[in-house]
């Protein structure tokens, strides 16, 4: 009798276990049957696993918490959940739901980082996107050491911040968009081009501001190498560069900068003022994009020594004083 009584329950047991895990599959693997949408979704520092099933569950991400909760124990409470943003494509079964918190699958925002921004631009850009914060970025873009390998003068990280389209997560720290941002411009440097600067009797740093100078005078790809033939020819007879954007560089760095330059700027008394001081300024002026860079390296075989801008985007080139006159007042005094 007691051994009937004992498979008895044996059997039944088995059969409530079965039963129980039918029921539990059934729940864990299931999908809402609701229409098909992405949900943004963000699981929150410190959060516990009961915490974030309620979000979700507020959100009409899953149904119920239970087999949420109870598959984070059975299948992955060795791993954490991870904080971040994610996009979860709903309907979804919990388990998908749970592999893709664990795994820390987040969403990444993209930005444009233009050519030719300051620092103190990027700065502003970042924080008005919702990324770092101003104050953040400008402090680790004084982290010199990221640079040390290529340019052992350098005060700051201006003209090594590559500009380009970047995809960070919420919240990613400035430390790491800077490294991103410099990384970046390792990869575009290559070796090659480093070869190129020694040949030139240039350094990286040297290649960098000429860069930062071409960047700023011309958005015209066609004009990048021809516009460093001229700031090459004017260096090689230490004639000054005469080159606009370097004052404006200093005004914005004073927050003096009011749209346009005046008259009595081009007298201000700085290193970075071409119009005073004959060959490079101290440093980048800008970051440069990858065809500065390379005008910068590889200029025109031209003899040009003069441009001034025709007020359409494009320049016209001359290689005498009395050209560059004519051509001044063709476009400029009209």
């Amino acid at each position: 009798m007691l051994v009937k009584i004992v498979r008895f329950v044996l059997i039944s047991a088995a059969l409530l276990l079965l039963l129980f895990i039918t029921w539990f599959s059934s729940e864990f693997y299931h999908r809402l049957d609701t229409q098909p949408n992405s949900v943004v979704f963000e699981v929150e520092k410190g959060q516990s696993a009961k915490e974030i099933a309620l979000n979700l569950k507020k959100n009409g991400i899953i149904k119920k918490t239970w087999p949420f909760l109870l598959g984070y124990r059975i299948f992955f409470s060795s791993q954490s959940l991870k904080a971040g943003e994610y996009v979860i494509a709903i309907p979804d079964s919990p388990k998908n739901i749970l592999q893709v918190l664990s795994e820390g699958s987040v969403y990444l925002h993209s930005i444009t980082i233009p050519e030719g921004l300051i620092i103190k631009e990027i700065a502003q850009l970042l924080e008005s996107e919702g990324f770092a914060a101003k104050k953040d970025f400008l402090r680790d873009a004084g982290e010199t050491s990221l640079i040390y390998s290529l340019d052992t003068d350098a005060p700051n990280l201006e003209g090594y911040l590559f500009p380009e389209t970047y995809r960070f997560a919420k919240g990613t720290p400035s430390e790491k968009i800077v490294a991103a941002m410099i990384f970046q411009f390792t990869k575009v440097f290559s070796q090659e081009w480093m070869e190129r600067a020694a040949e030139m009797e240039m350094s990286i740093r040297d290649i960098v501001t000429l860069a930062s100078l071409i960047e700023k005078e011309t958005s015209l790809r066609e004009e990048k190498k021809i516009i460093s033939a001229v700031f090459h020819n004017r260096l090689r007879i230490d004639m000054k560069l005469d080159c606009d954007p370097t004052i404006i560089y200093v005004l914005k760095l004073e927050d003096r900068f009011k749209d346009r330059l005046r008259t009595k700027d081009l007298k201000y008394d700085s290193p970075f003022n071409t119009y005073l001081y004959s060959g490079l300024p101290p440093g980048p002026i800008a970051n440069p994009g990858r065809d500065s860079l390379e005008a910068a390296l590889y200029p025109a075989d031209e003899k040009f020594l003069y441009f001034v801008s025709k007020n359409d985007g494009s320049h016209h080139f001359s290689q005498t004083f009395r050209e560059h006159q004519n051509a001044v007042n063709k476009y400029q005094r009209r």
